[in-house]
């Protein structure tokens, strides 16, 4: 058995992080980055269809509806598709870097059970910058914005280049998604972790 590793932390060297100057501007709506993706994308029938708002300065929010669908135990939502409604409002976050990045690490704590029929309220912003290292935390809260804590996360996302994504994903949709004819939907593909 080998020990845990430390959280992921900033070192002592880390540099806040800076918004690009031409992210999203605050309030608006990031939409899919990738049709198929199971975080926000509308082509997953049973996925999370998350919606990921620019904040101010580099934080995002973001919302979900829990289905029967992404139930663990009965009435109540899975733990893994709670970490993943975190992480993709984290990497929502590379959005406001303007970085292709993949998550590192994710640390995630349970709070409290969040029922089916609940939406949950997302909170996430990028802590500091180490080189290629992007260091944030998150949090979901059921009931509202402000309402109580039901999970959190920190989070390391790594910078990457898009070849990352060429060279490891599946042929067929690696080449329909650079086929697209649109653009911008085949830019956005490959701007955050898929």
């Amino acid at each position: 058995m080998t020990a845990t590793s430390a959280a992921p932390t900033p070192p002592a060297d880390a540099i806040p992080p800076v918004r690009h100057p031409d992210a999203p501007a605050p309030g608006e709506l990031l939409g899919a980055h990738y049709e198929y993706c199971f975080g926000c994308g509308g082509g997953q029938p049973h996925g999370l269809h998350l919606e990921a708002r620019a904040g101010e300065g580099v934080t995002v929010t973001a919302e979900f509806t829990v289905t029967p669908d992404h139930q663990g135990a009965p009435g109540l939502a899975h733990g893994g598709v709670l970490a993943t409604a975190l992480d993709e409002t984290l990497g929502s976050l590379n959005w406001l870097l303007r970085v292709i990045a993949v998550t590192g690490r994710l640390e995630t704590d349970f709070v409290r059970p969040v029922p089916v029929g609940t939406v949950l309220h997302l909170e996430a912003e990028v802590t500091a910058v180490h080189g290629r290292k992007i260091f944030s935390t998150a949090v979901g809260r059921i009931g509202g914005p402000e309402g109580p804590v039901a999970v959190r996360a920190d989070a390391l996302f790594v910078e990457v280049k898009v070849d990352h994504f060429i060279d490891n994903g599946r042929p067929e949709e690696i080449q329909a998604a650079m086929s697209d004819p649109d653009q911008v939907r085949r830019a956005r593909a490959f701007e955050v972790n898929p």
